[in-house]
């Protein structure tokens, strides 16, 4: 009973078209009347505790350091570095996309940010040069998602404050995984374009390469700066994100000179505006977490799973189809913060490494950002490519199924995922 009332005030207040925020909080004081504790003093209390983080100033700090990446001009110059690359092979401009989105994921650590980024200096090119729109567009929304996933990410940083998992070991374990499923994304895309017949650009002299390099240089150096940091103990994730955005400012306010101190306000605007998003979000879900836990839903849960705990591979394979499910009609952010409390009892109870968990649960809804109908990263392309849902949606779906396919071969080979954490811890 407690379960469907919780399910069912959730679900209910978002088919009424009412933000997912304000039906995390309505669901909460409908668990609040159902256990007959309801006190607006204890719903305040909660709300205010679960934004009080230190590690989610992380995410204020990441949003702006992404921000300023795409005005200052690292966004630019990487891409720049990849087209020197790659450019010239066949599908050349596919690769590009794969390639900056890793290293732009390594920066800001938001597929938003990188998917607008890319579909902005990309989409053109690839139509210019002769590629379907479609399958531009869809590749692009692909990539993007590879973001949450190689560090720094917000996804880890949110999912490491709601499960209490160390974010920095997250961090290092994302970075394989991300790498395969750019491998993946790079495999499919030579599938698809296989038959294309286009004029290929003129290969970049060593030269042009060279003077690509040495303009990158500079972004390149940041994420070197924030594993060997972690590694060594340095800072903190959260400090992480600080250096971050310090070290993009001054990139792009002193060396690359691009960005314009005028331009700052816009830039620190923008990043409030999504940062306050976020934290009303994680708030509000701390309200339900709370409630959920005092409604012991975690061991109904583990109760009704029971029978999967012995098979740790099955029991994932559930898992990952349930959160499929879900990130076809919820964003990330939301579902992190409503089943990591749900589903973490489950796993530790399975023995499963919550670090392993974590890296497959963030990957899984990575990818639920371009599963429509609900996908944030295929209304960004869309939008900013000026292009139809559907055109996205029938592009991305070749590279959406290869990403699951990575992800579940991540299940089924648990190494690829822990092996990093060996060589770092």
């Amino acid at each position: 009973m407690t379960v469907l009332i919780f399910l069912g005030s959730l679900l209910g207040a978002m088919a009424l078209g009412i933000p997912i925020a304000y039906a995390l909080l309505a669901s909460g004081v409908a668990l609040m009347w159902h256990l007959d504790l309801f006190d607006a003093q204890i719903l305040a209390q909660n709300f205010i505790n679960g934004a009080d983080s230190f590690p989610l100033l992380a995410v204020p700090f990441f949003m702006l350091a992404g921000e300023i990446m795409n005005v200052g001009g690292l966004s630019q110059r990487i891409v720049n570095f990849a087209l020197a690359l790659v450019g010239h092979v066949k599908g050349g401009l596919g690769y590009v996309v794969i390639l900056a989105a890793c290293l732009l994921s390594a920066l800001s650590g938001s597929a938003v940010a990188d998917a607008a980024a890319l579909t902005a200096l990309l989409l053109p090119m690839m139509i210019k040069a002769g590629h379907k729109r479609e399958v531009s567009g869809g590749l692009i929304a692909a990539a993007g998602v590879i973001g949450p996933i190689i560090p720094p990410s917000i996804g880890f940083v949110i999912f490491g404050v709601a499960a209490n998992v160390s974010i920095s070991k997250l961090f290092i374990a994302g970075i394989v995984p991300g790498i395969m499923i750019g491998i993946g994304l790079a495999l499919t895309w030579w599938w698809v374009g296989r038959k294309e017949a286009l004029a290929l650009p003129q290969r970049k002299t060593r030269a042009e390469v060279w003077a690509a390099a040495r303009e990158s240089v500079w972004a390149l150096m940041l994420p070197v700066f924030i594993l060997v940091g972690l590694r060594m103990g340095v800072f903190t994730p959260t400090e992480a994100a600080v250096v971050a955005a310090v070290y993009a400012l001054f990139v792009s306010t002193v060396l690359y000179r691009e960005l314009k101190l005028q331009a700052l306000v816009r830039i620190f605007i923008t990043a409030a505006r999504t940062t306050a998003v976020v934290m009303f979000l994680v708030a509000s879900a701390m309200v339900s977490a709370w409630l959920v836990t005092v409604a012991n839903l975690p061991v109904q849960m583990v109760d009704l799973l029971r029978p999967l705990l012995d098979n740790q591979t099955l029991l994932l394979t559930a898992i990952m189809v349930l959160v499929m499910l879900v990130g076809t009609a919820m964003d990330m952010t939301p579902t992190i913060l409503i089943l990591t409390p749900v589903l973490m009892p489950l796993i530790k109870a399975a023995g499963i490494d919550p670090v392993y968990f974590g890296v497959l649960f963030i990957i899984n809804n990575s990818i639920g950002l371009i599963t429509p109908p609900v996908g944030t990263v295929l209304n960004v392309v869309a939008g900013v490519g000026r292009m139809k849902m559907d055109e996205v949606t029938r592009g991305v779906l070749p590279f959406m199924a290869a990403q699951f396919a990575v992800m579940f071969m991540m299940v089924l080979f648990p190494q690829t995922v822990l092996a990093p954490l060996r060589w770092f811890y």
